[in-house]
């Protein structure tokens, strides 16, 4: 039965920019991109960062495309400027785990020739989008915590401190302890003996910028692309759940569960309670329900509506088909996204 204090949440597109109207009015859909920046609960006084932070990454994978330049290439570019950005839980910006690391996974899926790269448990990587890459184009398909930090380094990707990648918000939440709804005004400045003087300041205004107030489990970033050419990718990075166990690690570096791309189907790229991701292998169901004739939207629907139904999950995921026509759907409370599609005159954005 389908749970009686969640339903799954209508599409939530504004009217100028439905997809329906988007068909109706004749607008071609070739090349396409989407982005998202994490399900979970923004707050309204987040909402425009939320927005910005996704459309500009949007617009990176988006010029990539607009001058020939691949759906691969274009998810690593929209993934790098979310994973810079320290709004959102991916690279420079991820939540903390229970003992105070910042260990990241990503993950990068070719659906041209279906290789795949992955990441998982890193520390010292700004941009694990970037080393799954380095990945898919080698004999592995994932590599973990210290050995893809080697890899990293025999591969000409910058290896940092791990403290480098650790921002003054994540350290002070960390501090005070993670938890639902993270009050600013309840917080706990950290220990002025024990912190290290640098992060000192971060108490006065600990979650500034931060988009999600529930870290707890939705903080994922992903994108989808189409290209001239008709080949598809996907790919999605993330710092996992705030003060996870060590060594965690959620659907984000897994294909067919964070992400997945066939050519001829379309790709996905997913975000929520990643061990329910992975008990359903959702993101490919969602190619499977496009397999089966459903639309675009119909899909990713569908896909929420099997995670809420059958393991009571929550989170949501993007999509774009063979066509690149969009579809997404989620059954938290936001999404931040952004997506761009041949003939369409500006990127459109929301949570």
């Amino acid at each position: 039965m389908a749970s009686a204090t969640m339903k799954l949440e209508p599409l939530a597109l504004a009217p100028e920019y439905s997809i329906t109207s988007l068909l109706e009015n004749g607008v071609s859909m070739g090349f396409a991109l989407i982005v998202h920046g994490g399900a979970g609960t923004i707050g309204r006084d987040r909402y425009d960062e939320a927005q910005e932070g996704c459309r500009s990454a949007a617009l990176a994978g988006w010029e990539i495309l607009l001058q020939g330049g691949s759906a691969l290439d274009a998810v690593q570019a929209a993934i790098v400027a979310l994973e810079d950005n320290p709004s959102f839980n991916a690279g420079n910006g991820a939540v903390l785990t229970e003992d105070g690391h910042a260990q990241l996974d990503a993950g990068l899926m070719d659906g041209n020739t279906l290789d795949v790269g992955a990441v998982a448990g890193v520390e010292r990587i700004k941009n694990p989008i970037v080393l799954a890459r380095s990945i898919l184009t080698s004999p592995h398909v994932m590599l973990a915590g210290t050995g893809a930090e080697t890899f990293a380094e025999n591969n000409g990707i910058p290896v940092y401190e791990a403290s480098e990648l650790i921002t003054q918000a994540q350290y002070a939440r960390w501090r005070r302890g993670y938890r639902a709804g993270d009050d600013v005004n309840a917080a706990t400045p950290p220990d002025p003996v024990t912190a290290p003087a640098h992060r000192k300041k971060a108490a006065r205004n600990p979650d500034a910028g931060l988009v999600h107030m529930d870290g707890h489990k939705h903080g994922t970033v992903g994108a989808v692309a189409v290209d001239r050419e008709g080949r598809t990718a996907a790919g999605a990075s993330t710092g996992g759940i705030a003060a996870k166990h060590p060594g965690r690690i959620g659907d984000t570096p897994i294909p067919g569960c964070g992400y997945y791309a066939e050519d001829g189907l379309g790709g996905v790229a997913s975000t929520g309670h990643g061990e329910d991701f992975i008990r359903l292998v959702l993101a490919r169901r969602a190619l499977d329900f496009l397999a089966a004739g459903y639309s675009a939207q119909a899909a990713a629907s569908a896909a929420i509506r099997l995670l809420d139904l059958r393991v009571n999950g929550r989170g949501g995921l993007i999509l774009l088909d063979a066509e690149g026509r969009v579809g997404y759907a989620r059954n938290t409370l936001t999404m931040a996204h952004a997506f761009m599609c041949e003939g369409m005159s500006s990127i459109q954005a929301g949570v």
